[in-house]
């Protein structure tokens, strides 16, 4: 005799109500999250529309600003604004992580806790003091310096010209202060978090300390180096006042690091209150859908590099 065969069903946990309320909830707030930033995007779409009607894809790569003639380009601000960025990671990456290094390896449980809160404490600093301080400081530094720089590096076009003081080096300089406290305080963080059994071993190989680092704890941290890279390059791509103080705002393209330029934020900072007209103001708003974008595109690129190095380190 068959016998007929039985399925077993088994019931997953009941969900109780408060279980589904907070999982609806959290889930409303990351839709809402995706929703302010799709919302500011069309925003500034609609804002800028009669830029992008008339100029196209010319406005990207123009370089002409006239508000009075109504013909505008946007390649010098976001010239300005990229190469400054990549002059504050330059200057800001060695410095940060050869500290957290420090920090986390070297100094004292007591050293590192005191050196860890000054530095956060430096990222409380308002952009605006920060500005002042390069006006005020930085500025008649550079100025000394690049006399010296032209005459030792003047064979490479990024150190020839007069020398200003504000300019391309300045801000970058003076970003790179402000992006130092974000790479050093994650980067210490993750060193922190490196198992001790894998250095123990490598230590008991033969290897020195600084062969631990550089073979143990700096590999195992490289995706939290990477994310506090690409977290600095979001807040030096979208500073203002500090910028606008000592980068010399005008538009133009020049290889020197030494000649004046001008960023995405700190042309619609010093230009918004005064748009002469309405495509004036159209193509500020176009510039900040422009910054808005290449954000956009860094923190894709920033997602998808962890995401490589998270699977090539498992």
């Amino acid at each position: 005799m068959n016998e007929a065969s039985e399925t077993v069903v088994v019931a997953g946990p009941r969900q109780r109500p408060g279980d589904r309320f907070f999982r609806y909830l959290t889930a409303a707030f990351g839709l809402v999250a995706i929703l302010l930033a799709v919302s500011l995007a069309v925003s500034l779409w609609r804002g800028s529309q009669a830029a992008w009607l008339k100029f196209g894809p010319h406005f990207i790569v123009g370089t002409n600003w006239n508000p009075v003639k109504e013909k505008f380009g946007a390649l010098p601000f976001i010239y300005g604004t990229l190469v400054s960025s990549l002059v504050a990671l330059v200057v800001a990456l060695p410095l940060g992580v050869g500290s957290a290094i420090f920090l986390s390896e070297l100094a004292s449980p007591t050293v590192s806790d005191v050196c860890s809160f000054l530095i956060e404490l430096l990222a409380a600093v308002p952009s605006v003091i920060l500005g002042l301080m390069g006006i005020f400081v930085l500025v008649p530094v550079v100025r000394a310096v690049e006399p010296f720089l032209s005459r030792r590096l003047g064979f490479l076009p990024l150190f020839r010209g007069a020398p200003y003081g504000v300019g391309l080096l300045a801000a970058g300089l003076i970003l790179a202060l402000m992006i130092l406290p974000y790479i050093t305080v994650i980067t210490r963080e993750v060193l922190l978090q490196v198992p001790k059994p894998m250095k123990e071993a490598m230590l008991a190989l033969g290897a020195t300390h600084w062969e631990t680092v550089w073979g143990v704890s700096l590999p195992y941290a490289r995706s939290g180096i990477a994310g506090a890279l690409f977290l600095s390059l979001g807040r030096a791509l979208g500073e203002t006042m500090a910028v606008t103080m000592v980068i010399g705002n005008t538009p133009k393209i020049s290889a020197s690091l030494f000649d004046p330029a001008y960023s995405m934020a700190a042309v619609i900072a010093n230009e918004l209150a005064e748009a002469v007209g309405d495509m004036h103001l159209s193509s500020l708003v176009a510039i900040g859908l422009t910054l808005f974008g290449i954000t956009v595109v860094i923190n894709g690129l920033a997602r998808l590099m962890l995401y490589r190095l998270g699977a090539a380190g498992k």
